[in-house]
């Protein structure tokens, strides 16, 4: 009993000291120590929330202290809101009598939404300051955000409250149509550098119209956003060669997120959708990235979509996926997608010349390219591939096997491959996989060797001598300029790029 009458007692004493309900505090004195003096809020675009960024506040001394005030120094006129260790304040903008135990640290959250109005005209930086207690103790942490301008596309609002939809695959979606009499915009349908582009909802362009994004364009998509090119539209994507790694001539098409943090992150929007019976597409120098689904063409069988020097990353799905499309496809890379880098289904008609198609999807199921006469729930379900060549390229990834083939014998099933460095697994006995014996399919196939990419994580396909690509082209298929403009030599390397020194 005396055993745990002891122990009832321990405990009581440790309560009593470990539960104070009050602090006996001193007032700061002014040698509070942050984890960064600044804090770069990266670039936003007017009125679109940034991300949430962290300081850490620490007291290294033996002393509780209190600090009378913690504020930002516009007060509530300040465009950043904070919350401190959890607390919100005065509007997220003024905290008073904040404390902070001895060799204790409170966390300080803070974003910003600010419009272009509110930035410095000279350079379109918004700052302000954390200010801690005031007079001689005054201690501050600099804020500054890059606000962009740009021209925003959304859909409006109808007079019973609801957004305007457009009909895609017979789905009513948030959406609207390019005018190219728009009394805010001008041309809508003439995308230049001027000024990014920022669209919310589906932007479509019309029957018999044609949507031209030139040289230097820049479109970010929101979230659930993306391209609709309606039947007998057209697209043209106009970007050229860029001398640096700015690409100051490519035409970019990505999400609305400007923080490094987003910059590599798929699914961000949703995708180009090239509609059955849309015509005359040419696309040239685009970079698209972190969408669901890169370019989707359906039923594209009346005229060749062109596309050349074009780079497609981080999709959730598919980088291209092609349905009884007819494409003609040179210096093409994709990489990162969830199901397959480039899908050919239902049929169709390809070329892919000096395109590399890698996937690294940290997955088993993906693939590189996927070819198939097939589609389930179509009528019929089967449609004739009538022809997919691929010349001078790479088919590569992490997995065992980044080819496949969905074939059906009831309809042609028309592909060829030649001078292709490809990874697949060499000990099938599958008759459509025989690259060494079957010439009808298959011709100077290099099989499961590295190319030795520069990196891949970065999605820097370069290739330099020492790759198993290096001059292992043939020259009837030699596109002259690689993917950047350098030029080819004879014989050609395989792939999209011509070897040469690395980046840096």
């Amino acid at each position: 009993m005396r055993h745990y009458f002891a122990l009832f007692i321990l405990g009581l004493i440790l309560a009593f000291s470990s539960c104070r309900t009050d602090f006996d505090t001193v007032a700061s004195t002014g040698d509070l120590k942050f984890s960064q003096d600044t804090v770069y809020l990266d670039t936003v675009f007017k009125n679109i929330g940034s991300s949430t960024y962290q300081v850490k506040v620490y007291n290294r001394s033996k002393n509780d202290i209190s600090i009378p005030i913690i504020q930002l120094k516009k007060g509530l006129n300040s465009k950043y809101r904070m919350t401190v260790d959890g607390m919100t304040g005065n509007n997220g903008k003024i905290f008073n009598n904040v404390t902070l135990l001895a060799k204790d640290s409170l966390y300080i959250f803070v974003e910003t939404t600010a419009d272009i109005t509110d930035a410095n005209p000279a350079d379109f930086l918004y700052t302000d300051e954390i200010q801690f207690d005031s007079g001689v103790n005054l201690q501050q942490v600099a804020l500054v955000t890059l606000i962009q301008d740009a021209v925003f596309l959304y859909p409006k609002q109808n007079p019973d409250g609801t957004k305007e939809k457009i009909k895609i695959d017979g789905k009513d979606v948030d959406g609207f149509y390019l005018d190219e009499n728009d009394a805010v915009n001008g041309n809508e349908l003439i995308f230049t550098k001027q000024k990014p582009y920022v669209i919310y909802g589906y932007a479509g362009v019309p029957e018999n119209k044609t949507v031209t994004f030139e040289a230097g364009a820049r479109v970010h998509f929101h979230a659930n956003s993306g391209l609709y090119v309606d039947k007998k539209a057209s697209l043209q994507i106009s970007g050229t060669k860029s001398t640096t790694e700015n690409l100051e001539n490519e035409v970019i098409f990505e999400g609305d997120r400007l923080e490094s943090l987003y910059a590599d992150i798929p699914g961000q929007w949703n995708s180009v959708i090239l509609a059955d019976g849309s015509t005359n597409h040419s696309i040239n120098h685009l970079t698209l990235k972190n969408a669901v689904t890169g370019l989707s063409f359906k039923n594209q069988d009346a005229t060749t979509v062109s596309i050349k020097n074009t780079q497609i990353y981080n999709c959730v799905e598919y980088g291209i996926l092609a349905q009884n499309a007819r494409i003609a496809g040179e210096n093409i890379v994709i990489n990162y997608t969830g199901v397959a880098s480039l899908s050919c289904v239902y049929g169709g008609n390809y070329s892919f010349t000096h395109c590399t198609f890698n996937n690294n999807w940290q997955n088993s199921t993906h693939f590189a390219v996927n070819l198939s006469n097939t589609l389930a729930g179509a009528t019929p379900e089967t449609n004739p591939l009538t022809q997919a060549t691929f010349n001078n390229c790479i088919i590569y990834g992490s997995n065992t096997n980044e080819f496949n083939l969905n074939k059906s014998t009831a309809v042609p099933f028309v592909y060829q491959l030649n001078n292709c460095l490809l990874k697949f697994n060499s000990s099938t006995t599958n008759p459509d996989y025989q690259f060494k014996t079957d010439a009808v399919h298959y011709n100077q196939i290099i099989l499961n060797e590295n190319p030795k990419f520069y990196n891949v994580s970065q999605n820097k396909f370069n290739i330099d001598k020492t790759s198993s690509a290096f001059a292992k082209g043939n020259q009837a298929y030699i596109i002259p300029l690689d993917i950047i403009g350098a030029t080819r030599t004879s014989p050609p390397d395989l792939g999209a790029y011509q070897s040469a020194i690395f980046p840096k």
